[in-house]
């Protein structure tokens, strides 16, 4: 919690160690919301009887029931010198007279008290007090007067005005709540377990406080009414919602539980989400909308604004009018990509406002890179207080079937619900039903998505985070690796939460011990000399230097690269897991956008460190200082010298790097300890990559060199291509012995380098993705290491290319089965006949080209036209043996070449004939 509550709080509870509200009161349990509400007195089992809050310029006190307004005299005391607010020389109070007994407590007090009918009776007051039965036709008076500074003590309970009013909604409609909720603070219908309340040092916690505040049962009849489906097709790719506030709920959900559509309650107004825009302006869910807007609407039948130029809502048939936002609307709605007046929208809904808003964050989250979605994102900025948020995590379009929730998919798609849940499972060992385990994973994600809204001033916020925190520390995260996997999903859980809670604790060293067992050398300050060019990629730039885990330091970055889009990388292993069976956590990197010239960075995992790039930037002589950090085996070309890497290959950390002409090997340090020359290493590489060059035709010198992390486990495949590509470290060995790789070959990785080297224009996808990548794997074994294509890899023997044809031609020569070796058997015999040097004319050729077909059929006449072209003999025969779909315009081209008569697939052709 903030300090400022945490000081609040402080002088609210002043002089007490206990509260005893055992007696015949029977108080309600209060529920609190938003990020200024935070409670003053929590019983045993985690209900709030007492709780304070912020609204405006003014502050309010909310009681569970009225009787502890004259019971504990001391209390609103200081609960009066508090509500003044600080600096206010204001001793006037105003107390309803059914609320006398206050009154007469304060009669020898420094205030000045005035008993009153109505607040109506004496507005200049400073504090007013009443009970929450007899706000009545102030409630408008109040809320103003309270958002504009004054201070409001209120007590009362609603359970026995919801016995008296059943089928009305006594978060609405109980007359306390129509003041108290404003601030965030809700008088529920929950009797509260009344006992002597400890009054702690520090604002109250308890896992269960954890907990959603209503049944929104009667909330989803209204809104479903006459609803089967949600179409959200038409190329809409939705964000997936987070659903967390204790008055959310989710409406639309994928069959896994993924939320596109919620609602929640915020203050005394509505709110409703949709994760995507373009659903808002379709006749497609008007029957919904009008559901929508007339449950936001609460039967005012008021005005329903809309933003201007949205269009939203035009073919839906709703009455509208556009405009801007304004206090006299009835609902507005908007799109989630303004930032503009958060506050305006938030108080215009916590004071009765009804908000419908769309859009999706997975959009801004890629072209934000460096940036927290959770807090950094307009939408969010809006949504998070009340209690929803947008993900980055997609949902694809579209129809998803309206479900009734069952009380176990009630247990399940709301965040608290699953986390009470698991909270209660591991502090009180409930036992957790089959269809909760199943979703632990999902837990995970999004505790790790809640949390990075680091929301310290709500009392919802916090309570979770404390909760974690006590979990973690009850019992510890797994000490997860290669020999000691990790499989149950509650051990997935807790190694998800480990990393996150230490990423936003505010004490995060307390809490260290609990997850890893640091081992922490540490070597004075470094300084990092920095060149970049980069083109329209971003460039990792590596240190050299090492955090171990739980590690922390600072770094002075210069200042014309502050605000720039620079980031700190701290860990190479960027792959995200999301395996059954773990070797490692599934996100061990942390990436840190530089925002000032000091930045302090750690990473509960270590990892090497890096400055990362953006694209477009050029800096030249830079120098950055690293305060703390360890010097790790890294090798550059041209810079590192023989004795210096003597050196530091002993170095304790655990990660090295290789950094030669074009191409980063990042490695178990374990794999180069015993090298003591790196020479024939060298020279491997840059001929391996001056290979890759050659064929596809560009310049020897890279852009940005090419990187491979050699990690214990990867996202998917034993490896995959990408910045870096990724490859199981149980072979990373083989990537620092020359004389293997120049006799055995180095299949694998030369593939994954082949398909950085794959372009989209001579691509035909999915047929060449796992085929033309092989082409640099072929050149590079022949043309580079001397090994011959036969022995490079078993599937390209002359048996096993002569069976492939075979099979490929018995099954009718479909475009569909041409592919992998198959397709590149094609590409084999065109080498076979014209060689290497035609590939590397017609690579040089669509350098050149700017204008592509965008389809499989238009993308395969072109390279048809353009090999054809470039070894001057028509190939249209020869292409449409092997199935392409050859055009007529395409043979027409190249009616003026001499037809290739005798290529290898004629002889097939004389068969099947």
């Amino acid at each position: 919690m903030s300090t400022r509550h945490t000081q609040s709080y402080n002088s609210l509870m002043r002089g007490f160690g206990e509260l005893d509200i055992r007696g015949s009161s029977v108080p309600s349990e209060l529920l609190l919301t938003g990020d200024h509400a935070f409670p003053l007195a929590m019983n045993s089992k985690g209900q709030v009887l007492m709780a304070a809050s912020l609204y405006g310029r003014g502050r309010i006190v909310v009681v569970g029931h009225e009787t502890y307004l004259t019971t504990f005299p001391a209390l609103v005391e200081n609960a009066l010198t508090w509500l003044r607010g600080d600096g206010s020389d204001n001793l006037s109070v105003g107390v309803h007279k059914h609320m006398k007994g206050v009154a007469d407590n304060l009669s020898k007090s420094s205030f000045q008290v005035t008993v009153v009918g109505a607040f109506s009776d004496n507005r200049e007051v400073g504090v007013y007090v009443t009970d929450a039965y007899s706000v009545g036709a102030d409630v408008k008076d109040l809320v103003a007067f309270l958002k504009a500074g004054g201070g409001v003590l209120i007590g009362g309970q609603a359970w026995s005005w919801a016995q008296q009013h059943p089928k009305e909604n006594a978060n609405l409609h109980f007359p306390g709540n129509k003041v108290s909720t404003v601030a965030g603070i809700y008088f529920t219908t929950h009797y509260g377990k009344a006992e002597i309340l400890p009054v702690h040092p520090q604002i109250p916690s308890s896992w269960m406080a954890i907990r959603v505040g209503k049944d929104f049962a009667d909330d989803l009849e209204v809104l479903l009414r006459g609803v089967s489906e949600f179409d959200l097709r038409d190329n809409i790719l939705a964000s997936e919602a987070l659903v967390h506030g204790p008055l959310a709920f989710p409406i639309g959900t994928t069959e896994d539980g993924r939320a596109f559509l919620a609602g929640t309650y915020y203050g005394k107004g509505r709110v409703i989400v949709i994760t995507h825009e373009a659903p808002l302006k379709t006749k497609k869910l008007a029957s919904f909308w009008n559901n929508a807007i007339s449950w936001l609407d609460q039967g005012r039948k008021g005005v329903v604004g809309v933003k201007p130029k949205q269009h939203l809502l035009r073919e839906s048939g709703l009455k509208y009018e556009e405009t801007e936002l304004r206090k006299d609307l009835s609902v507005f709605v908007c799109t989630a990509y303004s930032d503009d007046r958060v506050e305006e929208i938030q108080d215009f809904v916590a004071e009765g406002g009804g908000l419908l808003i769309g859009g999706h964050a997975w959009y801004w989250a890629q072209t934000h890179p460096g940036q927290n979605t959770m807090t950094d994102f307009s939408g969010n900025k809006i949504l998070n207080k009340m209690g929803l948020s947008l993900l980055p995590a997609t949902i694809s379009e579209s129809s998803f079937k309206v479900h009734v929730p069952t009380q176990a998919k009630k247990d399940t798609d709301h965040f608290l619900s699953l986390l009470r849940l698991f909270a209660g499972h591991v502090a009180q060992g409930e036992k957790l039903g089959e269809h909760e385990e199943e979703h632990l994973k999902k837990l995970g994600v999004d505790c790790s998505n809640y949390l990075r809204m680091k929301a310290y001033d709500s009392s919802s916020y916090t309570q979770v985070l404390s909760g974690l925190t006590d979990i973690l520390m009850s019992n510890g995260m797994p000490q997860v690796s290669e020999k000691n996997p990790v499989k149950s999903p509650k051990d997935h859980l807790l190694l998800r939460l480990g990393r996150a809670v230490y990423n936003v604790s505010q004490d995060p060293d307390a809490l260290l011990p609990f997850l890893i067992k640091p081992l922490m050398p540490t070597v004075g300050h470094q300084m990092i000399m920095i060149n970049a060019n980069t083109a329209g990629e971003e460039t990792w730039i590596s240190t050299g230097l090492y955090l171990f885990p739980g590690m922390k330091t600072e770094m002075i970055i210069p200042a014309n690269m502050v605000n720039k889009s620079w980031t700190i990388l701290i860990g190479c292993q960027t792959d995200y897991l999301d395996a059954e069976e773990l070797k490692r956590a599934p996100h061990v990197h942390e990436q840190f956008l530089v925002t000032s010239e000091k930045m302090q960075v750690r990473n509960l995992w270590g990892g090497l460190i890096y400055l990362v790039a953006p694209p477009n930037t050029k800096v030249e002589g830079e120098e950055v200082i690293v305060q703390m950090a360890v010097p790790a085996p890294y090798y550059k070309s041209g810079v590192t010298t023989a004795a210096h890497w003597s050196w530091l290959r002993k170095s304790p950390t655990p990660w090295a790097e290789l950094e030669f002409d074009n191409i980063i090997l990042s490695v178990p340090s374990d794999v180069v300890r015993d090298l003591e020359s790196l020479d024939e290493v060298e020279a491997l590489w840059n001929d391996i990559m001056r290979g890759i060059t050659d064929l596809a035709v560009i310049p020897h010198r890279f852009p940005r060199k090419e990187r491979i992390v050699a990690d214990v486990q990867i996202s998917h495949g034993w490896m995959h291509a990408g910045y870096p590509i990724m490859m199981n470290s149980s072979i990373a060995a083989e990537l620092v012995r020359p004389g293997d790789a120049r006799t055995k070959g180095l299949w694998g990785e030369i593939h994954e380098l082949g398909h950085n080297q794959q372009r989209s224009c001579w691509e035909f996808r999915p047929n060449t993705t796992e085929c033309t990548c092989n082409l640099w794997s072929v050149y590079v074994h022949e043309e580079v290491l001397g090994i011959n294509r036969a022995k490079a890899h078993p599937s390209l023997t002359l048996t096993n290319r002569k069976n492939s044809v075979d099979e490929f031609v018995k099954g009718g020569k479909k475009l569909s089965d041409w592919k992998v070796w198959v397709a590149l058997e094609t590409y084999l015999q065109l080498q076979e006949q014209f060689g290497w040097d035609a590939f590397k004319k017609v690579f040089a050729a669509y350098h050149k080209m700017t204008d592509f077909p965008s389809d499989n059929d238009g993308k395969m006449n072109l390279y048809a036209v353009t090999f054809s072209q470039t070894v001057g003999m028509d190939l249209s025969a020869f292409f449409k043996a092997w199935g392409w779909p050859i055009e007529t315009a395409t043979e027409e081209k190249l009616y003026n070449l001499d037809t290739w008569m005798d290529h290898p697939m004629v002889e097939y052709e004389m068969t099947l004939t």
